[in-house]
């Protein structure tokens, strides 16, 4: 029997990516399968980011063999029933200047783990794995010998492919309306998949993809979040297809040292995306507090459980970091928001009726890209207004905003089974042990 969700994550880990990721692999085979982990920039450079993801599938192994030594459930069918591909994606954004996150998530992406915490690293022979093997003609016996006895990896399966085309083949490989796509870092490998083959991307069951704000504040700037503000063109080119005529919110191309001019979407496309917008209008409100987390993770590592040691060693360090900079977070208050781990939280439970679009949904929603303050600001339609065709009269609806045929049709969630429900269930999936 198929599981019931099948779904390819597209990320940058990341603290909360790295939540989600974790939620995802943990899930029950009947529930989840993750086919693809795709790559991509954003809180640290995509070197770092697949070196985290690595990491994961690293410490879940001896995490197995713990639980199983020690006569606990193993868990975590999401790579003991299933083997992810992993691959690596862009490197940078489509437009402007590189940004990134390591000033919260730490050079490394995980609170600087790696350096202060190297046991809980892969070996480093993990990056041959990602590289083309040299040519036979090329090669002393010596290293022939060494290439064939990599050991491979155990738990997912290293593409060579670019990652926006790994997207690609698997929607054309699978059934229409069969995998979902979460999105929890900059959408510039959604963007290239789409553009490249629109009909192709439109195969997916469903975008859900976190960014942007449109009644809150931004994170990194007053009105941008960060994952849209790190790419704003490709965010846009991505809701553009949710649009009946996608050139109506296209964004405008720049000239300038830093511009990948995509190609324009057909005039007609047989569909429109589904797009579900986890913004920072609902993940700022469900988070995970310290004290949620040591009442799981604590005991645990104590026992020696590889993953509880691990995740505190760059949850501690993020909680320090919250307690630093926001008033209210002290001692077991301090918290992080879920962000990235409510998209996940969605695709295993959307059939529960307490998650709520906005009453305005499908919102047009569009994200301005050239802004001199307002880059990777996502701007909805707030006016109490119906939309309606031209009736002749002169159009004071500048850029098409009320048309019926023009603008973006975006579902933003607003409402979840609960914010107090969200820790509670990512923490009992991930730390499951008895």
């Amino acid at each position: 029997m198929a599981p019931k969700n099948r779904i390819i994550i597209d990320t940058d880990p990341g603290v909360d990516d790295v939540l989600a990721m974790l939620l995802a692999f943990a899930a029950k085979a009947e529930d989840l399968e993750v086919l693809l982990v795709s790559l991509t920039f954003g809180n640290v450079d995509v070197r770092n980011c697949l070196r985290n993801v690595v990491a994961i599938f690293h410490i879940l192994e001896k995490e197995l063999k713990w639980r199983e030594k020690n006569g606990n459930p193993v868990g975590f069918e999401g790579i003991t029933k299933f083997k992810p591909i992993v691959a690596i994606g862009a490197e940078e954004p489509l437009q402007d200047r590189i940004e990134s996150a390591d000033y919260f998530h730490g050079v490394d992406g995980l609170a600087g783990t790696h350096t202060t915490h190297p046991h809980f690293s892969p070996e480093e022979s993990w990056k041959r794995l990602f590289e083309e093997p040299p040519p036979d003609s090329f090669l002393t016996e010596t290293a022939k010998e060494e290439v064939d006895l990599e050991e491979p990896a155990k738990t997912f399966i290293p593409s060579l492919i670019p990652a926006h085309k790994e997207i690609l083949r698997l929607l054309r490989e699978n059934e229409p309306d069969t995998i979902t796509l979460i999105s929890i870092g900059p959408l510039t490998n959604f963007a290239l998949a789409a553009t490249e083959d629109p009909e192709t991307f439109l195969r997916c069951k469903e975008v859900v993809t976190m960014g942007g704000t449109v009644d809150g504040i931004g994170n990194v700037t007053p009105v941008a979040e960060f994952n849209v503000y790190a790419d704003p063109y490709a965010a846009a080119t991505v809701y553009a297809l949710t649009s009946p005529i996608p050139s109506s919110t296209m964004p405008v191309p720049t000239e300038g040292e830093r511009s990948f001019h995509l190609p324009p979407y057909p005039p007609r496309l047989s569909k429109q995306l589904k797009l579900t917008l986890m913004s920072l209008d609902i993940t700022e409100f469900h988070i995970l507090s310290r004290g949620a987390f040591s009442a799981y993770a604590s005991e645990l590592a104590k026992q020696g459980s590889p993953l509880a040691q691990w995740a505190t060693a760059f949850m501690d360090p993020m909680f320090d970091k919250m307690e630093r900079l926001h008033i209210g977070h002290e001692g077991e208050g301090a918290a992080l928001a879920l962000h990235d781990p409510l998209c996940v939280w969605y695709v295993l439970t959307r059939d529960d009726q307490r998650w709520k679009p906005s009453a305005r949904s499908p919102e047009d929603i569009r994200v301005e890209t050239a802004g001199q303050w307002t880059r990777g600001m996502t701007v909805g339609d707030k006016r109490p207004r119906k939309r309606r065709n031209s009736d002749g009269e002169v159009p004071h609806d500048r850029g098409n905003w009320l048309g019926n045929r023009s603008g973006n049709r975006i579902y933003r969630m607003l409402e979840s089974p609960g914010r107090d429900a969200a820790a509670p269930y990512l923490l009992d999936a991930i730390f499951r042990n008895d």
